[in-house]
């Protein structure tokens, strides 16, 4: 299988220590595109992978200041510019009454902005990818602890990249086709 029709090198790992260290070793070795794979969460696996910090709470943020502000604005066009009414001589508009709305619309724009947030950073929806035709990939849904390099990562070299998995521990390494 040529280089440019491989997709990526696939490893096993047969515990959660080792693929943890394994991801350790793969990013200090200086590869780029690789992601792990498990059927539960690893806690630490971002800092081990050298992943920054989300960028999700960024859209949760601006999508609470958009809630609070569009609530806010839409009381006051309403109760002082477009319907005004003296009510027990109280005045057009007042933060205290409209909170309700102002504090729904912050939850509900908050709560959107994760959703979009999480699609955005995740370049989500990804309809497909060539590691779903792959059986030991397909089994990470039970108990395989897996690592992948694509292809399309600057460091990557078939032989060499499967000789650097097999020293960290890895097993079962195999190609994948794109």
């Amino acid at each position: 299988m040529s280089e440019s029709e491989t997709h990526g090198i696939l490893a096993s790992f047969p515990n959660t220590p080792a693929f943890f260290h394994a991801a350790e070793k793969v990013r200090d070795a200086g590869y780029k595109k690789w992601d792990t794979y498990s059927s539960f969460p690893v806690h630490g696996m971002p800092a081990a992978q050298g992943q920054p910090r989300s960028k999700v709470p960024v859209f949760t943020f601006i999508g609470g200041i958009s809630g609070f502000t569009l609530g806010t604005f839409i009381v006051w066009f309403m109760n002082a510019y477009n319907y005004p009414l003296i009510i027990g001589g109280q005045p057009f508009f007042s933060p205290v009454f409209p909170f309700p709305i102002m504090y729904e619309l912050t939850i509900l724009l908050s709560a959107f902005g994760t959703l979009g947030g999480m699609f955005i950073t995740n370049l989500l929806p990804q309809h497909y990818n060539p590691l779903f035709n792959n059986e030991k990939f397909l089994e990470v849904s039970g108990d395989r602890l897996v690592i992948a390099i694509e292809s399309r990562d600057s460091k990557f070299d078939p032989v060499a990249t499967r000789q650097f998995l097999k020293e960290i521990g890895g097993t079962d390494i195999e190609e994948v086709s794109a």
